[in-house]
């Protein structure tokens, strides 16, 4: 299958078609200086310092954007850039392989894998409306490492051409500037940031001290008490919903560096790494995390793979990705969520779901786009949906298998441990040869006869297996987190939130059953005119 040329996903300043580029040369190796490569390390923890390493954060952030803004590129470009993953190839090529043996040590952007890594982790966004954003975290005394903003309050998922009242939009925002109302698409919503900090006591303290409104009845006991239950307690997050910051309302939640990056690279609760499967907005970026997430975006690309047969469309793939962290949602499976949400998310943001992985997806040799809309000029900024056909050789599905996250390949291999009935002496010799992550890096990498077994297994019986592994991996955080709402935000704003979650479905379900009866409608004129 030929691969097509494939534009690298673009400006967030120009307009939604720029026009193309005539230099042909991959512009991400121009000698230009790339300034990320000067920012500090990461080890000192005071006040000072790490005010200042956001600032040097929010250049980076910037840097890597503006990389991400060349007009056009290759595919061969965009693979040798984006990731330098691969499932196959020689010893050599795998000892080089960033992912094969990640270096979670790393100080500083310059020590990633290369200067471009990871910038299509960083999505083009309208100017104004990005410097709105930037400055909500400059709000916080307590230092903020890494922070980003998603959600519907970011990315529309739905369209609308209604204007609404200036009233409406105090109801929400009280302030709210014009570029958040012109992006926000006719629907004013909370916008929801999340903050990456190093201690979380520590950081609860200071912004104890200067934000005390902001937090429940909780706060009363200390920042211990606010550290103790944030990360013991769920997925490692503690979120003040309804603040108002600079005119707007938002809702941010704070996390752990540490259990951010472990949940990234290891998917070890997925409520995190489940939100960065889906475009968001980076807004301070740190070198460790940024390095976490590409793991975690090819892991969400590989587990979509697993799940699909072998030919299918980009919809399909990037809902696949999306609905990985609603599998488990405990909000799915109560009238507190839209039914469509994933659905709207997919089909609202298609060109930013492209730009976030359309370079891994040509990483990998398993994968390609079967279309032949694929080689026309400018079709990433199309709402097309092409189609994809994947090789379905054990192999490499083997090889995808064994390069899932640690935490969720372990609850997939035991699953298949019961299946296969193979006897637990039997079952920790074999993991016990394949868990030497710390040999030679390419063995680690190659699925054997185990993890070609699972990848032969009935389709049915894969996807079945490997969502239980979902729903068993995010089922219990994302649970205990809701339940913690109460004690962390208050009653008052758990009810009010409960409430606008309940809106959203009885919306989502009138809906549903407004495109059923349309559709009804349509086949019954068609069936009059035969």
């Amino acid at each position: 299958m030929a691969r097509g040329r494939i534009p690298l996903l673009l400006r967030g300043r120009l307009a939604p078609h720029p026009q193309p580029s005539r230099l042909r040369l991959n512009p991400l190796l121009a000698n230009r200086p790339l300034h990320f490569r000067q920012f500090a390390t990461v080890k000192d923890h005071d006040s000072a310092n790490e005010a200042k390493k956001a600032a040097d954060n929010d250049a980076a952030a910037d840097a890597a954007t503006d990389t991400a803004t060349s007009d056009t590129k290759s595919s061969k470009a965009v693979a040798e850039e984006a990731s330098s993953s691969s499932e196959t190839g020689s010893e050599k090529e795998e000892l080089k392989d960033w992912e094969a043996n990640p270096n979670f040590k790393i100080e500083s952007f310059k020590d990633l894998p290369h200067v471009n890594f990871g910038v299509n982790q960083h999505i083009p966004f309208d100017a104004e409306f990005k410097e709105v954003l930037k400055q909500v975290p400059w709000q916080f005394r307590a230092p903020i490492r890494y922070a980003f903003a998603y959600g519907s309050g970011v990315f529309p998922q739905s369209k609308s051409n209604r204007v609404p009242t200036a009233e409406e939009v105090r109801a929400i925002h009280p302030k709210a500037p014009l570029a958040v109302q012109r992006m926000q698409n006719g629907t004013p919503k909370m916008i929801d940031f999340i903050f990456g900090v190093t201690h979380t006591q520590h950081w609860h303290s200071l912004n104890m001290k200067q934000h005390r409104d902001h937090y429940s009845s909780l706060a009363s006991l200390g920042s211990g008490a606010v550290s103790y239950v944030q990360d013991k307690w769920g997925a490692g997050v503690y979120f003040n919903p309804y603040i108002v910051v600079n005119g707007i309302l938002i809702k941010y939640g704070v996390v752990q560096l540490d259990t951010l990056e472990k949940d990234l690279a290891e998917w070890d609760t997925l409520y995190l790494a489940g939100r960065l499967q889906k475009p968001v907005k980076i807004l301070r970026d740190d070198p460790k995390i940024r390095l976490a997430n590409q793991m975690n975006l090819l892991s969400a690309l590989r587990t979509a793979l697993l799940l699909l047969p072998p030919e299918f469309t980009e919809e399909q793939l990037y809902a696949t990705i999306a609905g990985i962290s609603y599998l488990g949602d405990p909000r799915m499976a109560l009238p507190t969520e839209n039914p469509s949400k994933v659905k709207n998310i997919v089909g609202n943001n298609m060109t930013n779901f492209r730009r976030l992985y359309l370079p891994l997806i040509d990483t990998l040799p398993n994968v390609d786009f079967n279309d032949p809309g694929s080689k026309e000029k400018d079709w990433v900024w199309g709402d097309a949906n092409l189609n994809l056909v994947q090789d379905m050789d054990p192999i490499k599905r083997g090889n995808m298998v064994r390069r899932l996250p640690k935490a969720f390949r372990s609850r997939l291999y035991f699953q298949y441990q019961k299946k296969f009935a193979i006897p637990q002496e039997d079952f920790d010799k074999m993991m016990a040869e394949s868990r030497n992550e710390d040999s030679i890096a390419f063995k680690r990498r190659e699925g054997g006869g185990f993890e070609r077994r699972i990848a032969q297994d009935d389709p049915e019986e894969l996807r079945k297996y490997i969502r239980s592994v979902i729903k068993q991996s995010i089922s219990w955080p994302a649970t205990t987190q809701s339940l913690k709402g109460p004690l962390t935000s208050g009653f008052r704003k758990t009810w009010r939130y409960l409430m606008e979650k309940m809106g959203k479905y009885r919306q989502g379900k009138a809906a549903e059953k407004a495109e059923a009866e349309a559709e009804d409608g349509t086949k019954k004129e068609d069936t009059k005119e035969k």
